[in-house]
C-alpha cells in the first residue's frame, strides 16, 4: 500500500494495480472508518478502483497527521464486517443499437446475452466518469467486448452499455464508446434530490429484463397513475 499527493489537499491511498473484491472490501472499510472518527479537517473521501483519494483542510490537519490515522484505521477495521445490502434492482429495456455487435463478438444469441447480463449481481466499485456514473463488478466474462472504436457524440440517459469486462449506466447524457445494449427509465442522478446518485460505491445491483410497453409506461406505474 502507498501514499502519495494530489495537489496540497488531497491525499492519495493507493491499495495496488490489480482490480480485487478483497481490495474493494479494504476500501470500504477504510472509508467506514474514517466516517466514524469524524476528523477535523478530513473534507470527503472518494473511492476508487483500488485507490481512495482524501480531500482534507491542510490548515487543519497535515499530510501526514492523516496518513498515521489512516494507518491506525487500517489496522482496527481490517476484519470489520461490511453490512450486506439488498441489491438495487435495476430495469432494462433490452434494445440497445449494440446488442448485435456484442452478440457478433460474444457468439451469443442476443437472448442469452440479456439473460447473461441479468443473471448475475454486480458490486459498483466507483462512481466516475460523470455524476452517478457507476463501474460495475461481476459481469459474466463471456459478454465481454471491447469499446467502439468510434465514440458516440451523444448518448441517451439511462444508456445501458459494455466495455471489456465492465457494464454500467449512463445517468445523463453525454459523449461515450461504450456499447450500448439497453436503456432503464430509472433517473441515476438527479442534483434536486436528497441523494443525487441514485447508487453509491458498494451497493449492489441486479439488472431486470422489462418490455418497452413497460419502459415506456414506468414512470406512470411507479406514481400509481
Amino acid at each position: 500500500m502507498n501514499y502519495y499527493h494530489l495537489g496540497d489537499t488531497a491525499l492519495v491511498v493507493d491499495f495496488g494495480g490489480t482490480i480485487t473484491l478483497e481490495i474493494n472490501s479494504r476500501i470500504r472499510q477504510l472509508t467506514a472508518g474514517l466516517a466514524e472518527r469524524k476528523i477535523p479537517g478530513m473534507l470527503e473521501a472518494v473511492p476508487g478502483y483500488t485507490t481512495l483519494t482524501l480531500h482534507y483542510n491542510p490548515l487543519t490537519i497535515s499530510y501526514d497527521r492523516l496518513v498515521d490515522l489512516t494507518n491506525e484505521i487500517l489496522k482496527e477495521n481490517f476484519t470489520l464486517e461490511i453490512e450486506y445490502l439488498e441489491p438495487k434492482v435495476i430495469p432494462v429495456w433490452y434494445n440497445g443499437p449494440d446488442l448485435a455487435v456484442v452478440s457478433k463478438h460474444t457468439g451469443l444469441r442476443i437472448e442469452e446475452i440479456i439473460e447473461r447480463h441479468t443473471d448475475v449481481e454486480y458490486l459498483v466499485y466507483m462512481i466516475g466518469f460523470a455524476p452517478g456514473f457507476p463501474y460495475l463488478g461481476g459481469m459474466d466474462k463471456i459478454l465481454s467486448t471491447p469499446r467502439r472504436e468510434t465514440p458516440r457524440i451523444k448518448i441517451p440517459a439511462g444508456s445501458v452499455g459494455i466495455a471489456g469486462e465492465q457494464t454500467g449506466v449512463y445517468p445523463m447524457e453525454t459523449p461515450g464508446g461504450w456499447q450500448l445494449i439497453g436503456q432503464t427509465p430509472i433517473v441515476l442522478f438527479d442534483i434536486e434530490r436528497e441523494q443525487p446518485s441514485f447508487l453509491s460505491a458498494g451497493d449492489r445491483v441486479k439488472f431486470h429484463a422489462i418490455t418497452q410497453e413497460k419502459f415506456e409506461n414506468y414512470n406512470m406505474e411507479k406514481d400509481g397513475n
